[in-house]
């Protein structure tokens, strides 16, 4: 089989990884790539945002499948371009990604479905703002109702602040705030059968004990030794399959990964928000656990076969995820640092170096992003999976660069509770 990964990013360059590693894919290419992938991948300089560009590509190379890894492209309209042309593609149409593109229209989808989720308003003027931060009252929940790269969020017990992010979009969706820890269950899916991945929690705030500003995500890991066992199938039932048939019965077919963000409070499963499209840093920690060979799942789900593959299988292991984010990241992140150390990273046992925000400049990688690199590790237990993913994160060496030194350290302790 030979793929076609799109985007630039390091759930990219993890998505191209797995598939290089998959004896069923005989090539592998990226548009447009970062330097990570080009040592795994055939690299071509197109617009992922440019469906036609896309599509035409994909003729060109004669693949097999596409797999649009952002939800920019998806909301775009790249993978219905591709399928246009008669190619297989991983990753849902341009209305169905809406709920991603979309809070108010999630909320929309999840009521019809009776998925359990927090109470909120949509709001579109100041007047609402401060009526809906006075009924749920803090900590203040206020989501960009629209993409936003994963920071769109803001939660805070300073109602100023509140105010000030909701005035900076054009519409909000506030929220009452949902305790409890939080999870990520992805499912993949072909707009019937959904097959459940292993959960995953990633770390949002930028410093040690979630401390500092919302990121797109500092570090994962997985399995959650201290889910409930029967975790997954509870949201299978209840979250997943009933938002799949709502898509369906609304002529909206949702296939490819539909990502769901949960909170579990002492009320039970909430969903924080859908995603659609595989959620970055967990996704490396994940991928790096699946015994089955993801080109089957993601062709399955694109092709409307994905019953006949059944349900992934998965190492009796842990990973952990730790990611080196550039000076200033996530407000005002530094561009242009010489990175060294990833070679010798790389080479230690069970680990991976996963580029993000990385470029080549006149010979020499430099940072280009805000989340430069996750060093992703594997192990027999998350203690240690930890201990070589920090053993590779302090091979790496970036003026100013910082990362949390606290990704998966409750879980390995035995203390966090569910």
């Amino acid at each position: 089989m030979k793929t076609l990964v799109i985007g630039t990013g390091g759930r990219e360059h993890a998505l191209a990884l797995a598939l290089s590693r998959d004896p069923q894919v005989t090539e592998v290419h990226a548009a447009p790539g970062n330097p990570g992938i080009s040592t795994i991948a055939t690299l071509h300089d197109v617009d992922p945002l440019d469906g036609p560009a896309v599509a035409a590509l994909a003729g060109s190379l004669g693949v097999d499948l596409v797999v649009v890894g952002p939800e920019a492209p998806l909301v775009a309209g790249v993978a219905d371009a591709v399928r246009e042309v008669g190619i297989a593609c991983f990753g849902p149409s341009k209305e169905a990604a809406q709920i991603e593109g979309s809070k108010a229209f999630a909320k929309q989808v999840m009521a019809a479905a009776e998925v359990p989720t927090a109470m909120a308003h949509v709001c579109e003027t100041p007047q609402q703002v401060a009526d809906a931060l006075d009924a749920f009252g803090p900590p203040y929940v206020v989501k960009d109702d629209a993409l936003a790269a994963g920071k769109g969020v803001v939660v805070t017990n300073d109602r100023q602040a509140a105010i000030d992010h909701a005035a900076a979009c054009d519409r909000v969706v506030i929220e009452e705030f949902l305790d409890g820890p939080e999870v990520s269950l992805f499912a993949i899916t072909d707009g019937e059968t959904v097959l459940p991945l292993q959960p995953a929690q990633d770390f949002k705030r930028a410093f040690d004990g979630d401390e500092g500003p919302n990121t797109g995500g500092m570090g994962a890991y997985t399995p959650l030794p201290w889910a409930p066992e029967d975790l997954v199938a509870e949201v299978t039932r209840r979250v997943l399959v009933p938002t799949v048939k709502e898509m369906a019965r609304r002529g909206t077919p949702f296939q490819g990964l539909l990502y769901a963000g949960l909170a579990l409070t002492g009320r039970g499963v909430r969903v924080i928000e859908f995603n659609a499209r595989f959620g970055d840093p967990e996704t490396q920690s994940i991928l790096a656990m699946l015994r089955t060979p993801l080109s089957a799942l993601l062709h399955g789900a694109a092709t409307g076969t994905l019953a006949e593959v059944g349900l992934p299988q998965w190492e009796r292991a842990s990973s952990v995820t730790v990611v080196v984010a550039a000076e200033g990241y996530p407000e005002a992140p530094v561009k242009g640092d010489v990175i060294e150390g990833v070679d010798a990273a790389n080479e230690l046992d069970g680990v991976d170096v996963i580029h993000a925000g990385t470029d080549v400049v006149d010979g020499r990688l430099v940072t280009a992003g805000g989340r430069v690199l996750s060093v992703t590790a594997t192990g027999a237990d998350l203690a240690e999976a930890r201990r070589r993913a920090y053993a590779g994160v302090d091979r790496i060496s970036i003026r100013g660069s910082h990362h949390r030194t606290d990704i998966a350290l409750v879980a390995e302790q035995g203390t966090m509770k569910s």
